[in-house]
């Protein structure tokens, strides 16, 4: 998985800003990615500081770009652009005031083009990653929502198995607009680890054999992706057995384009989700990968605040490569 994303990476060069940039994990990372060359990492936070760490740390960020926010000499510039950005919701004091951190500061360093990508959350909450993304990156002209995955990864008898789950981590309780926004993003993201996307759309019934407004909300959904996305292969709802087994599907769903053989699993709710693919990483023994942000105009990432260097190395090519 991660050499097809590496070949996107060698062929169209890339660079991410890390938030954190002290952090030992993120330095760690940031000195793999230099000995690799296929991205280039750009680190906020005191020069001073993040060298020492570095040293402390023994690695080697030696040619790195290193940006502090307190002494950006474009920082006039972005807090221009914040205002406006954020159309006099904040005072060009406050949005000074909130470009000296780092995770509001490397927001507007991708948003002005010095960085295609950004990763953060090693100390940073979910809500304080994202937040700058939704009031300044924004979502793309076609999304109304922002919506996550995770990539899940499993060796089987030689073979890798790559499927995706969405969403699993952001939207608590999403409408069925943002239901079908984010299966199709889903299945976009899935494209780009080499899967051939066919979504199912989950619920505890299949093809009406439940009632409820449960099952009504991804009825409902499910039609609304397939007019989102006509050439998708999508189906639902459909329960995980009859998304997976053949035989089940053959049973309870036959000439589904979907059913028995469904890579991309897209939950009702967060509640779902969330146990949904904690069970396929512990029970099924997939790696998990995410939560993947889906529906902003450039790639931005959350990691857990319990990550360790090998998630952010790993996150950071994933991310990259998602532009």
């Amino acid at each position: 998985m991660f050499e097809n994303l590496v070949e996107i990476l060698k062929k169209d060069h890339r660079t991410i800003v890390f938030t954190e940039g002290s952090d030992a994990r993120i330095l760690e990372a940031t000195d793999r990615l230099k000995k690799d060359g296929f991205l280039t990492p750009i680190l906020v936070g005191n020069v001073d500081e993040v060298k020492k760490a570095a040293k402390d740390g023994g690695f080697d960020i030696e040619g790195i770009q290193i940006i502090d926010p307190l002494t950006y000499d474009k920082m006039d510039e972005m807090v221009d652009l914040m205002v406006e950005l954020r159309k006099g919701k904040m005072s060009p004091e406050d949005c000074k005031k909130n470009l000296q951190k780092g995770n509001y500061f490397g927001t507007m360093l991708v948003k002005m083009g010095v960085a295609d990508a950004l990763l953060g959350g090693a100390t940073y909450s979910t809500a304080d990653t994202v937040r700058p993304a939704l009031q300044l990156i924004k979502t793309k002209p076609e999304n109304n929502s922002v919506s996550s995955c995770f990539v899940l990864v499993r060796e089987v008898e030689g073979e890798t198995e790559i499927i995706a789950m969405g969403d699993c981590a952001i939207q608590i309780e999403p409408n069925e607009d943002e239901i079908a926004e984010c299966a199709v993003e889903t299945a976009k993201t899935a494209k780009v680890f080499g899967v051939d996307p066919k979504v199912a759309m989950l619920s505890y019934s299949t093809k009406g054999s439940g009632k409820g407004e449960w099952v009504d909300k991804m009825v409902n959904a499910t039609a609304k992706a397939k007019a989102l996305a006509p050439d998708l292969a999508i189906d639902g709802e459909l329960q995980v057995d009859a998304a997976v087994s053949p035989v089940v599907a053959k049973t309870k769903c036959q000439g589904s384009p979907v059913a028995g053989q469904a890579n991309i699993f897209i939950f009702p709710e967060i509640n779902a989700g969330n146990c949904g693919y904690k069970i396929a990483q512990r029970f099924g023994g997939f790696a998990a990968y995410g939560p993947i942000l889906q529906g902003l105009n450039a790639p931005i990432n959350d990691l857990s605040r319990g990550c360790d260097a090998d998630e952010v190395y790993n996150m950071a090519i994933i991310t990259a490569a998602l532009k």
